[in-house]
């Protein structure tokens, strides 16, 4: 295990860089942590593509610290890990949350960004009433309270119904999130909004939907897709709203077609 040390936390990080190659910086979504990456980040070192992973603050085996209050906090997290890491510059790929805080280091630190991979997010994500009617479930019966409600929306129907071994595996993850971490990530996206960010953002984006993804549906992702001035947007078919989970092949391919353009 590797942990760096950011402010008053100990972030969990995963580094397997490679000196000349492509490097990406993979961010990870709410109530989730680095393993979510596990088979794409297999996939593109076959291609010779090294990875950074961390498990967000108070998420997985991260430290919470002082809590996050913007997206702007986990974007300084980001920042700092891929200073102590040694990787000055690299494509940074987040999935929901993860893909706003790629977003706010492209717009605070463009120079540390060569290409952006934007999966299932957007500028501005739920609704103030919506994150605090989850955080009030949250405060008072942990994330187990919410689990089944959540991974409704990241599983396409018929997977969630079926389960097996990514339904359980993720329910875990999930449900063993700490609960005070998984609610200061709420608070921060509840009071955040990167729409002007967004705008200002000139570095290419590939922008990426999951066909069944009942949190970030495809059209909202099109039309956060359609603020960025250099985007090219696509669907993976079958996926919810983790296709790194449910599709790797499928996403890992879009990653490299887009590394390579």
């Amino acid at each position: 295990m590797q942990a760096i040390p950011v402010g008053d936390a100990t972030l969990h990080v995963e580094a397997a860089l490679r000196p000349g190659r492509p490097n990406i910086a993979f961010v990870n979504s709410l109530g989730s942590d680095l393993r979510i990456w596990d088979d794409v980040v297999q996939i593109l070192a076959r291609a010779d593509v090294g990875a950074l992973r961390y498990d967000l603050r108070g998420h997985g085996l991260s430290d919470l610290g002082t809590p996050p209050k913007r997206i702007a906090d986990h974007v300084a997290d980001l920042a700092a890990i891929m200073r102590a890491s040694g990787l000055a510059k690299a494509t940074i790929c987040g999935v929901s949350v993860g893909g706003t805080i790629a977003l706010g280091l492209a717009d605070a630190y463009p120079e540390r960004v060569d290409k952006l991979v934007l999966c299932c997010t957007g500028a501005k994500i739920g609704t103030v009433d919506a994150w605090n009617t989850r955080i009030e479930t949250v405060e008072r019966g942990g994330v187990r309270a919410i689990a089944e409600a959540v991974l409704q929306r990241w599983f396409p129907p018929e997977d969630y119904t079926r389960g097996g071994g990514s339904v359980a595996l993720c329910r875990n993850m999930l449900s063993n999130t700490p609960r005070d971490g998984y609610i200061a990530t709420c608070v921060a996206l509840r009071d955040s909004d990167l729409t002007e960010a967004a705008r200002r953002v000139k570095i290419p984006a590939l922008v990426v939907a999951g066909e069944f993804d009942g949190s970030t549906p495809p059209a909202f992702v099109r039309e956060f897709a359609a603020l960025l001035e250099d985007a090219k947007f696509r669907v993976i078919a079958d996926a919810g709203h983790l296709p790194m989970v449910q599709q790797p092949e499928a996403l890992s391919r879009e990653l490299l077609t887009f590394l390579g353009e």
